[in-house]
Parts: structure tokens; C-alpha cells; sequence
């Protein structure tokens, strides 16, 4: 663990040091966002297989929907015929967790990184990337120099999570959570999955600063790659409608 942390903080040193002529003290907060983005053009084309399959579950949603109708008193036949549609198909009901799965041990890695004394002397503006939200409201407050960094990122995340909440319950209408079999409080889960977006904001009051630029990158290069990869269903539907 040592050597890979060791090996991260050279690459971060370095894209500082390719920086510092543009961004000067700031070169190190933008090396973190650089490799932020790195790491996920890295894992786009899960990305991309994510959204196919998404797309692929709401093209099945009928067919799920008549198998339990036709099998809803016998969940063995059910999961048996629910597989072969899925083999069929070419669905993978676990190919939307995967690029989540591969951003966790990238998160811990960089938290590691800057939760120790690496990130002491760089900083976002005023705001030392090692220090906490925190640590800026006992050092000025809300509006002073560092807190008012942790302004504009809470405004960021405020506005992403706004645009994802719409988005996720645009499509969660659209096709409703299936579990494969009926699920008890799924209507609940409903409800609450589109507001999970906003738990970014704690994320970021409560990590140090260079994490949070990283929980803040990555979580905008989500909102913008979806509304990418899912542009040309949401354009479909108009003409549909129309149609």
C-alpha cells in the first residue's frame, strides 16, 4: 500500500510540477482534478457498457413484466426464465455497479494520500488542501478566505446533485426499481435513491479539502458523461411522443 500511495504522490507531484507555470500555487489542486479525470476517461468504456445496459434493462422492462405475471406464483421459474431473458438479451443486471466498484479503491487511494502530511504547504487559493471544512469555519468562517473555497464547492455539488435528482427521477419513472422479484419498501427506496445525490455535500464538508476536489470532479464528469451517453434516448422520447 506504501509503494502504490508513494507511487500516486509522485504522479501528482509531477503533473504539479508540468502545472505550476499555468496555475502557480494552485498547481497541485489542479494536478488532483487532472488525475481525477484521468482516472475516469480510464473507466469510460465501463461507463459506456453501463449506460448500454441500462438502456438494454428499459428495453426488457416488458418482457420482466410478463414473466411475472405469468410466473409470480412460482419465484424458482421466475428467476430461471428471468436469467435466460437476461442471457438472452445480453443484460448484465450487474453491469451498472461497475465503474462505482472501480472509482472506491481510487477514492481510498487519494484520501489516503490526502489525509496524511503530503498536501501541507499547497493549497486551493486560500484554503490548505490538507485542512477540513472545519478547520476553515474556526479560521475566518463561513466567508472567510477558505471558507469561501468550501462556498463555491458546496455550490457546485449543490448544483450537480440538483441536475442528477431531476435526472435520476425522470428515469425511475420511467422504469421503475426492479429487482428481479417484488421487493418489500421498494417504493421507499424510490423515493430516496434520487436525493442520495446530495449526500455528496456531507462527503465533502467532512473529508480534507484534496479529497473533496477529487469527490467534487468526479462526481461533476458523472453527471455530464450520463447526460452524454443518455442524450439520444432522451431526444427519442420526444419524437415518440409526437409520433
Amino acid at each position: 500500500m506504501s509503494d502504490l500511495l508513494s507511487a500516486f504522490a509522485s504522479l501528482v507531484e509531477r503533473l504539479a510540477d508540468l502545472l505550476q507555470p499555468l496555475f502557480a500555487t494552485t498547481a497541485t489542486a489542479a494536478a488532483i482534478v487532472l488525475c481525477t479525470m484521468l482516472v475516469r476517461l480510464a473507466i469510460h468504456p465501463l461507463s459506456r457498457a453501463s449506460a448500454r445496459g441500462q438502456k438494454a434493462r428499459t428495453r426488457i422492462a416488458p418482457q420482466i413484466a410478463a414473466l411475472r405475471k405469468k410466473h409470480g406464483k412460482n419465484p424458482e421459474r421466475f428467476r430461471k426464465e428471468l436469467t435466460a431473458l437476461h442471457a438472452r438479451e445480453k443484460v448484465s443486471p450487474l453491469a451498472g455497479i461497475m465503474p462505482s466498484l472501480l472509482q472506491a479503491p481510487a477514492f481510498l487511494l487519494m484520501y489516503h494520500l490526502f489525509a496524511g502530511d503530503r498536501m501541507t504547504g499547497h493549497t486551493l487559493f486560500a484554503a490548505p488542501l490538507g485542512d477540513h471544512w472545519a478547520d476553515a469555519l474556526a479560521h475566518g468562517g463561513v466567508f472567510g478566505p477558505a471558507g469561501q473555497v468550501y462556498l463555491v464547492l458546496f455550490a457546485v455539488v449543490t448544483g450537480v446533485a440538483a441536475f442528477t435528482y431531476r435526472r435520476t427521477k425522470r428515469q425511475l419513472a420511467a422504469q421503475p426499481l426492479d429487482l428481479g422479484q417484488p421487493t418489500p419498501g421498494a417504493g421507499a427506496i424510490t423515493k430516496v435513491m434520487p436525493l442520495l445525490s446530495f449526500a455528496t455535500l456531507i462527503t465533502v464538508a467532512v473529508v480534507p479539502l484534496a479529497a473533496a476536489l477529487y469527490v467534487v470532479t468526479s462526481t461533476t464528469w458523472s453527471a455530464v458523461e450520463r447526460a452524454l451517453l443518455f442524450r439520444e434516448e432522451a431526444e427519442a422520447k420526444p419524437l415518440a411522443t409526437r409520433a
